[in-house]
């Protein structure tokens, strides 16, 4: 992903996890190690540009000590009838200058993506749901080692 000066984004070849930063350790915390709490309601755009909606919550494998999967709340007015995504936390990219999250993801796929509403969250640990997740957002199971 190259950012231009005018802080378009456009996808080229393959993401890092975060942009938008020099790599020098920065005092304090992030962009590398961030409290889950100064994430949430950070806007998740498109390499088009496109607002796809906000982070809503961080959600946490506990038993393995990793992030799982990111809430995506998008639609709907003023938190009334938004629809919620589970979006695999490697399928997301950091950019800390924009304090944003890039999701390369065509907004109409999105709106199409499997997704549940604030009353009805499914079983997050249900690896059946899970792996279609994954695999709607082209990711590889979380809980399983990378290059398998």
């Amino acid at each position: 992903m190259t950012i231009s000066s005018s802080g378009d984004c456009s996808l080229t070849g393959s993401r890092p996890a975060i942009v938008g930063t020099p790599r020098d350790i920065p005092d304090g915390p992030g962009p590398e190690v961030m409290a889950a709490s100064t994430l949430d309601g950070n806007d998740v755009i498109n390499g088009k540009g496109d607002n796809l909606g906000s982070i809503k919550e961080i959600m946490l494998d506990v038993p393995s000590g990793r992030v799982a999967y990111a809430v995506l709340s998008s639609g709907g007015l003023l938190g009334i009838g938004d629809k919620l995504f589970a979006i695999p936390w490697r399928a997301l990219t950091l950019d800390v200058e924009r304090k944003c999250f890039i999701l390369d993801i065509d907004a109409e796929r999105l709106k199409a993506a499997p997704g549940f509403d604030k009353d009805h969250w499914p079983s997050m640990a249900d690896t059946t749901w899970a792996s279609e997740v994954h695999s709607y957002y082209g990711q590889e199971n979380y809980w399983e080692p990378r290059g398998l």
